[in-house]
């Protein structure tokens, strides 16, 4: 589904050039359910965000279903994006000046649904994430946890095929983070691949693969365990 070959992220910093990502080269199957690990800093969410199209200023290849996204510009990769990729932010990144009932809603009107099965899909998702009550207040009225669950509502309601979780359960509770989990256990058994980073060794268990981050470098990865990072190589 996604091959990444040679990615590079770095940042201009006033010491010189700061790396966040090193030589990652990363084959994602589809249906795979891929934790990825690492300590603050790691370039857990920078991978997250090269993944997810909304960084442009890396280095190397990226392709997705043979499309080379690499070559796209930014409003081809966009497009590509909201096609196939549902985020969960670890920040929600809800629209301020929208309802619950609109954010949620957001990504269908990308997609050629006809406006009365989205109500009906928008209503069930409403209902499942129990927020009907709910459904006309601004972000700004919700709690942190009611925030996330509303960005997750977003991120799965058009089913993309691709789905990205930064830290999904950070601000839920211990019941919610397992519904929500048993969820993306569910969409992954459905076809959907998923990609979660996160610090909890409980929602680890819940995928098949899990990659560790090390200052930007891949320096594990249970798929692969012959695999050797470009760090340990330089390091020697």
């Amino acid at each position: 589904m996604i091959q990444l070959k040679n990615i590079e992220r770095s940042y201009k910093t006033a010491a010189g050039q700061s790396w966040v990502l090193r030589r990652i080269n990363l084959e994602i199957e589809q249906g795979e359910f891929i934790t990825i690990m690492g300590p603050s800093g790691a370039g857990k969410s920078s991978l997250l965000n090269v993944l997810a199209l909304l960084d442009d200023a890396w280095q190397g290849e990226y392709w997705f279903r043979e499309e080379a996204a690499h070559q796209m510009k930014r409003k081809q990769r966009g497009e590509l994006a909201k096609k196939n990729i549902g985020v969960v932010f670890q920040s929600y990144h809800l629209l301020d000046d929208l309802t619950v009932r609109e954010n949620i809603d957001l990504p269908l009107s990308y997609k050629d649904i006809p406006n009365k099965q989205r109500q009906g899909m928008v209503a069930d998702a409403l209902d499942r994430f129990q927020m009907v009550a709910k459904k006309d207040l601004f972000p700004s009225q919700l709690s942190g946890g009611q925030q996330q669950l509303v960005g997750i509502a977003r991120a799965v309601i058009h089913k993309p095929s691709l789905l990205l979780a930064d830290e999904p359960t950070g601000n839920l509770h211990s019941s919610q983070a397992k519904e929500i989990m048993e969820l993306f256990l569910e969409l992954n058994k459905q076809g959907t691949t998923i990609v979660q980073v996160t610090h909890s060794e409980a929602n680890a268990a819940y995928g098949s693969r899990t990659i560790q981050l090390r200052d930007g470098w891949m320096v594990s990865d249970t798929a692969h365990p012959e695999f050797v990072s470009g760090a340990a190589v330089v390091n020697q």
